[in-house]
C-alpha cells in the first residue's frame, strides 16, 4: 500500500471523502481513474458497526475454517486429511457434505433480531466463499446451490427479507471471485489468465445476478488476489454498478478487485483481514474482525479461550472509529442454522455496551488526536454539534485501585463539562500540568457495561484546529496485501 504523508484541516478531522452521491447524472468510466473518484455514500460511515457473517457447506463439517476444502484437498495438510480419513468414509466427498448441509433450525427473523440488538447498522453475508457453493438459487452454479441441494431454500432471499422487514439494517453481500476447484477457473489459470471462460460464464453473470435479485447495499468482494483485475473484467462491472444498477446510489464496495488492487482501488480498504492500522488514514477503510479468533466460520471444537474477550472487543471497535474505520465483526453459525450461544452472549453484550455508549461510535468523525498524549488506553470521537464540537475519550480499562483518571489531549474552557455515559452522576474535573485529573464515580454504580470501558463527553474545549500530518501506516501493513488464512 502506497500511503504518503498528507496535511489535512483537523478541528473535526475528515479524512476522507464520504458523501451521499447526489447527482444521478454523474457516469463513471471503466478505469480507476474514474471508479476511485465516487464518493460513498453517507449511511456507511456512520453506521460504524456491523456484522460479517460465514455460512456455507463448511459449515456444515465444523472443523478446521471455512478453508477446509482447500487444507484437505488442495495443500492436502497432514493433520486435516488425518481428520477426514479418521472420521468419514474413504469415498467421502467435499459435494457429500452439502447434502447433509439443511439449515434445519435457520431461523432468518431469529437472526435479524440477534443482529439488531448487537448496535450493528449493517449486515454482510457470505453468499459464495472459494468453495462456489451458492446461498441462493444461482442460475450460474447448477447443482451447487441452496436450492438444488441441502437447505432446497434460498438463504439470501430469506435473511435479506427478515433483516428489511423487521430493522433499519443495510444489507449486504459477500462474494469471492475464484473457486478453488472449479475447472473453468483452472483453465483460465493454466492459460496465464488469456482466456476469461469462468469470468465470463460464472464470476460476473453471479455479480449482476445477486444485484438485480437482492439489491445488496455492500458487495464485499474476495477471492481476487491470483489474477489481475482486467481478467475479472472489475472495472467494466464497478462502472455498470455505479452508473445503471438499481442500487447505483446506495451501493459501496471494498478494495478486492484483483491482484494488487486491496489497499490501493476500490470503494472503501481493508487492505487485508484484521486490518486495524492504529493511526488515521486518508481513505475510508474497514477492520473486519472474527470472534473466533482460530477461524471465520463454524466450528465444533471452538474453545472460550479462542473467543475474543468483550474488554478486546470494545477496545478494537475504539481504536477502528478513533482512526476513521468501520467495525466489520464476524460469526459462524453452524450447518444447521445455530449461532452458537457464546456468541450470541458476545452480540448481545456489545449491543447492551453500545445502547450506552453509542452516541460516541455512531456519526462521528476522528478529532484532531486518536490516542491520548499520555494515556495509551484512550481513543477519541468528536461529533459537531450547534454549540460546537463534542468530544468523546473512550477509556478501555477501569483501575479498580483508581479514583481519579488522567487525560492529556484535552484543553479545557470555563465553560468545559464532562460526564460519564451511562451516569446521571456529574464528573469533576482539575486541570494540572499534563492535562486534566477526572474523578472516577465508583465502578460498582455503574452499569455493568462499563467495566468493559467507558466514555467521558467533554463539551466546550479550547483545543484548536490544527493542520494535522495522517500518520505512515504502520509497518505490519506495509506489505502488498494478500489475504490472511486463519
Amino acid at each position: 500500500m502506497r500511503l504518503q504523508s498528507a496535511i489535512v484541516s483537523v478541528g473535526l478531522v475528515t479524512a476522507f471523502a464520504v458523501s451521499v452521491a447526489e447527482n444521478v447524472a454523474d457516469r463513471y468510466d471503466p478505469t480507476w481513474a474514474s471508479l476511485d473518484t465516487r464518493p460513498l455514500p453517507n449511511w456507511f460511515d456512520e453506521s460504524k458497526l456491523g456484522i460479517f457473517i460465514h455460512w456455507g457447506v463448511y459449515s456444515e463439517i465444523g472443523y478446521n475454517s471455512e478453508w477446509v476444502w482447500w487444507y484437505w484437498k488442495g495443500w492436502r495438510e497432514p493433520i486435516v486429511m488425518r481428520y477426514f480419513a479418521e472420521n468419514f468414509p474413504p469415498d467421502m466427498t467435499y459435494a457429500d457434505f452439502a447434502a447433509t448441509f439443511r439449515a434445519a433450525f435457520f431461523d432468518p427473523v431469529e437472526w435479524a433480531d440477534l443482529i439488531a440488538k448487537s448496535g450493528a447498522k449493517y449486515v454482510v453475508l457470505t453468499a459464495k466463499h472459494h468453495e462456489g457453493y451458492t446461498l441462493w438459487p444461482s442460475n450460474h452454479s447448477f447443482n451447487w446451490n441452496s436450492m438444488d441441494v441441502g437447505p432446497h431454500r434460498d438463504l439470501v432471499g430469506d435473511l435479506a427479507a427478515a433483516i428489511r422487514s423487521r430493522t433499519d439494517l443495510h444489507f449486504g453481500l459477500y462474494h469471492s471471485l475464484f473457486e478453488w476447484f472449479h475447472p473453468l477457473y483452472l483453465q483460465d489459470k493454466a492459460a496465464g489468465w488469456a482466456t476469461q471462460d469462468f469470468v465470463r460464464s460464472k464470476t460476473l453473470p453471479e455479480l449482476y445476478e445477486i444485484v438485480n435479485s437482492y439489491k445488496p447495499e455492500v458487495i464485499w468482494s474476495d477471492g481476487d488476489w491470483e489474477a489481475p483485475f482486467t481478467y475479472w473484467n472489475s472495472t467494466e462491472f464497478l462502472a455498470w454498478l455505479y452508473n445503471d444498477s438499481p442500487v447505483k446510489n446506495t451501493v459501496l464496495v471494498n478494495d478486492r478487485w484483483g491482484n494488487g488492487m486491496a489497499c490501493n482501488h476500490g470503494g472503501y480498504y481493508t487492505c487485508q483481514d484484521k486490518y486495524n492500522p492504529g493511526v488515521l488514514q486518508p481513505k475510508k477503510w474497514e477492520n473486519c474482525m472474527t470472534l473466533d479468533d482460530q477461524s471465520w466460520g463454524y466450528r465444533r471444537n471452538i474453545r472460550e479461550i479462542d473467543v475474543l474477550p468483550m474488554a478486546d472487543l470494545i477496545g478494537m471497535l475504539a481504536a477502528t472509529v478513533s482512526c476513521g474505520g468501520n467495525f466489520l465483526l464476524n460469526i459462524g453459525p453452524s450447518g444447521d442454522g445455530t449461532i452458537p450461544a457464546i456468541f450470541q452472549e458476545r452480540l448481545r453484550q456489545l449491543g447492551q455496551w453500545m445502547d450506552i455508549n453509542g452516541e460516541a461510535i455512531y456519526k462521528t468523525v476522528p478529532w484532531s488526536r486518536q490516542n491520548d498524549t499520555v494515556n495509551s488506553d484512550v481513543w477519541y470521537t468528536s461529533k459537531q454539534t450547534p454549540s460546537g464540537v463534542d468530544v468523546y475519550a473512550l477509556v478501555l480499562k477501569w483501575d479498580t485501585n483508581a479514583t481519579t483518571i488522567i487525560l492529556g489531549a484535552p484543553k479545557v474552557s470555563a465553560n468545559t463539562q464532562i460526564t460519564l455515559l451511562g451516569s446521571a452522576t456529574a464528573v469533576k474535573y482539575r486541570t494540572i500540568t499534563n492535562g486534566i485529573e477526572v474523578v472516577l464515580p465508583p465502578l460498582q454504580s455503574l452499569p455493568p457495561p462499563l467495566a468493559w470501558g467507558y466514555v467521558f463527553k467533554l463539551t466546550q474545549l479550547r483545543n484548536r484546529p490544527h493542520a494535522k500530518r495522517i500518520l505512515p501506516l504502520p509497518e505490519r501493513f506495509r506489505k502488498k496485501s494478500r489475504i490472511q488464512h486463519y
